[in-house]
């Protein structure tokens, strides 16, 4: 942590940066809005994460100009960033809809279903390389009917058809392409197909003849084809759920969990972190699954060993990360993933989903070892999401791109062109000295420090990646000068390129549509590190978020919650994980604040949420409601594992494991065990037990992949540690709220006993008595009783780091 820990002593104090605009397009006689180009900045009151009294905020502005456009197809009328680039491609896109149905099967024609999302690098190479070429287009439209859907929009359209090219290759990415029945039957797909044929394999425009002329040649083969694999899908997921509580008292918990741990200390790379080679995810799932090991073995004689070299192997992997060029050290936040196994060159988009993940890690990590480095990196993570980020409502985007335009006369964009440096740039910008100072802490070389195997465009060429290379007090020991005066030039370098890039480099484009499920796992990051920072600021964006949720998203009448927002509410349903992300996000919210209302609203999604998702039958959660028929089978978000039965794929298939999010049903079951214990709903108990029994056969077969939902089976399992706090003199209470915030439990669930009118004393009798308590005290609950009273801080900190 030395090298963390003494650069973010020196954190950026940024200065104002300019204001931005959007686009705003006429079309024919039609003003509409077209995608947002970039995230932009306009002042506002200062927040915590603005260094220097930056005024600034994201918002989305729009700037009217005319631009005549040769084609304009159904998807203009979208709100989706990702349809709205294909807007005037010369295919005739629909968006995913009756419209598209019913004319497939008047017509009678195959359906071309393309699926992706707005910051795909490879969406963008095949639209440009296929859907924007007038030939290819016209015989789209002329054989078939295409249909283009955005992944995070319609998740359940895309696990579908995303499982059956899983199992048709034994792969899946993105652009997804799959061919459908006028039925929306699969009966092929892929994902990025080159333009032209190459390597005896195919292009997109010879595939698009091929299943022209099997279609007009045997139609009802295709068809009877594709409704076998529909059937086949379905008996296979329904096989799969076994679902009863015995199925759930056969598990081997302590077995599936030492084994998912020996697993990761086997794959672990000790000299980079990690558990893969290339390409390097940060998976904060296997992070956290391994700091919850910890907390639970970290006393136990016989697991003490191993729970030090869990928690080591998370630190480790976190220091590692953000040290690397997977981290923006010139502007915060994270990419993606690495593309080599150094954490150096990743694919740059930066997604929200990662930023509040990798926030609950680094927290946890600072939590555990009160290291200022990891509470550093977690503080940038705000200052990026709520800078780049954040929505004038305080709802947050999805994303910003990987590509952009180097300059602001360049034509073409080109990956990381935002983020990388060439060295002679830097020596005109920061001078000879300081470049020298700056180049050797973060690697940079004159050539570039880029490897050429990982930059097979060419993109990079001369480019460097900046990445922590050399420790400061190594770097100040080099020049000849303090520590202090080492982090004072590199620190002032970071500001100039700032500056620098702000004011001179084109930004990437930023999918401003607000998710739902991703703000709630937002929501949770936030709430949690406000609650261990005592920060009101982390707090009061979580709070701006959650608000932003319930005004615009949610409908307090059936309690029903929307998928997406941008410029307004869309009209997409809202899936499961919409519903558990957010309720674990509330939670979150709830014990870092203590106001009921979020304790309120999380048990009305809870109980929306198994009306609409839940398996009566087998348990656990479907991922879409039950009158969504538009989608052939609803599947259950946890882990699937598919042994295909082609002879000649060598391969076996895992759907939906947890990986870049953690899974709805993993999400859900720590859900029902946190709001059963809290609200006393033996009914949320049963529902949970039933919820991992249905995923036994797959629990069992392949635990490390599922880290989520052993987390939360862990919890259940352990039972959870309440730690109830009571008195009217919040200033007394306040020490004891010190103490459970800044400590580490991974079963940890704290109430404050006041509200005796509140949802939370008249569902728990015992907390319902307890708030009649004037006094400041804490009280431990667990396997179902309270211990005595605690009347001090101190005595509290002692009794939960188990000293007692």
């Amino acid at each position: 942590m030395r090298a963390i820990a003494s650069f973010m002593k020196s954190s950026a104090r940024l200065g104002s940066v300019p204001a931005r605009t959007h686009g705003r397009i006429l079309r024919g006689t039609t003003l509409y809005t077209g995608p947002s180009r970039s995230c932009v900045i306009r002042p506002r009151t200062a927040g915590p994460y603005e260094a220097g009294n930056l005024k600034a905020f994201i918002h989305t502005t729009r700037q009217t100009y005319a631009e005549t456009f040769k084609h304009t197809n159904r998807l203009a009328s979208e709100k989706s960033p990702y349809l709205l680039q294909h807007a005037h491609n010369p295919v005739e896109w629909y968006p995913w809809g009756e419209e598209a149905f019913r004319k497939a099967k008047v017509e009678n024609k195959p359906i071309f279903l393309s699926i992706g999302y707005s910051t795909c690098h490879w969406c963008h190479v095949m639209e440009h390389e296929s859907f924007q070429n007038e030939e290819t287009a016209k015989f789209m439209n002329e054989h078939f009917i295409n249909i283009k859907v955005d992944r995070e929009e319609n998740p359940g359209v895309d696990k579908l058809y995303m499982t059956y090219v899983q199992l048709l290759s034994g792969r899946g990415g993105w652009p997804l392409s799959a061919f459908l029945t006028p039925q929306l039957e699969p009966f092929f797909g892929g994902t990025y197909f080159p333009p032209g044929d190459q390597y005896g394999t195919p292009g997109f425009r010879t595939l698009l003849e091929r299943i022209v002329e099997i279609w007009e040649a045997a139609p009802d083969k295709l068809r009877d084809d594709a409704q076998k694999n529909m059937g086949q899908l379905r008996e296979y997921f329904e096989s799969r759920s076994t679902g009863t509580e015995d199925a759930a008292s056969l598990l081997n918990p302590k077995g599936l969990v030492d084994a998912t741990y020996k697993h990761f200390e086997k794959a672990f790379d000790h000299e980079h972190g990690g558990f893969t080679d290339a390409p390097k995810f940060p998976t904060p799932v296997q992070l956290e699954f391994l700091f919850d090991f910890y907390g639970y073995n970290k006393t136990n004689q016989t697991h003490a060993k191993d729970a030090q070299t869990a928690l080591e192997m998370a630190l480790f992997s976190l220091k590692k990360i953000a040290m690397g060029g997977i981290r923006d050290h010139i502007g915060s936040g994270f990419h993606r993933y690495s593309t080599d196994k150094y954490w150096h060159v990743p694919h740059f988009e930066k997604m929200l989903y990662d930023q509040a993940q990798l926030l609950t890690s680094y927290v946890t990590a600072y939590q555990i070892t009160k290291d200022d480095g990891y509470a550093n990196v977690a503080k940038d993570i705000i200052r990026y999401v709520s800078r780049d980020l954040q929505h004038s409502g305080g709802g947050f985007y999805s994303a910003e791109d990987a590509d952009s335009y180097p300059e602001n006369d360049k034509s073409k964009k080109l990956e990381g062109a935002f983020y990388v440096w060439e060295a002679k740039d830097l020596k005109r910008i920061l001078g000879d000295r300081d470049a020298e100072i700056f180049g050797q802490y973060y690697g940079v070389k004159n050539d570039g420090n880029v490897n050429p195997a990982l930059d097979p465009h060419g993109e990079l060429k001369n480019q460097n990646v900046l990445a922590e290379h050399m420790p400061l007090d190594d770097l100040a020991n080099k020049f000849g000068i303090t520590v202090e005066e080492t982090a004072s030039v590199i620190d002032n370098a970071r500001k100039k390129l700032w500056n620098y890039r702000e004011e001179r480099r084109p930004k990437p484009h930023c999918d401003d549509k607000i998710l739902t499920s991703w703000n709630g796992l937002m929501i949770s990051g936030l709430a949690v590190a406000g609650q261990a920072f005592r920060d009101q600021g982390a707090l009061d964006l979580a709070i701006d978020a959650a608000n932003f949720i319930h005004k615009e998203l949610y409908d307090a009448n059936d309690h029903s919650l929307l998928r997406t927002y941008r410029e307004g509410p869309s009209t997409i349903a809202g899936c499961v994980d919409d519903y558990c992300f957010m309720i674990q996000g509330l939670l979150d919210l709830y014990q870092a604040t203590f106001e009921e209302k979020w304790v309120r609203w999380a048990y009305d999604l809870q109980q929306k949420q198994n009306e609409l998702f839940y398996d009566q039958t087998h348990g656990g959660f479907f991922n879409v409601a039950q009158n969504d028929k538009n989608v052939l089978v609803r599947i259950k978000d946890g882990n699937v594992f598919i042994k295909c039965s082609n002879k000649s794929a060598k391969h076996n298939v895992m759907i939906e494991q947890d990986g870049a999010e953690p899974s709805a049903n993993a999400v859900s079951l720590g859900n029902l065990v946190r709001l059963g214990t809290l609200l006393e709903q033996e009914e949320y108990v049963n529902m949970a037990r039933r919820t991992i029994g249905s995923f036994s056969a797959s629990i069992t077969q392949f635990p490390h992949a599922m880290p989520a939902l052993l987390r939360s089976f862990m919890l259940m399992v352990n039972g959870i540690k309440q730690i109830v706090l009571t008195g009217h003199d919040d200033a007394k209470v306040e020490p004891f709220v010190k103490v459970v915030s800044e400590n580490f439990m991974p079963n940890k669930l704290v109430a404050r006993a006041k509200d005796k009118n509140g949802i939370v004393a008249k569902m728990n009798p015992v907390i319902a008595q307890l708030a009649l308590e004037p006094d400041a005290l804490a009280y431990v609950c667990e396997n179902f009783s309270c211990g005595l009273p605690i009347v001090s801080a101190e005595q509290l900190r002692i009794k939960i780091a188990d000293k007692e």
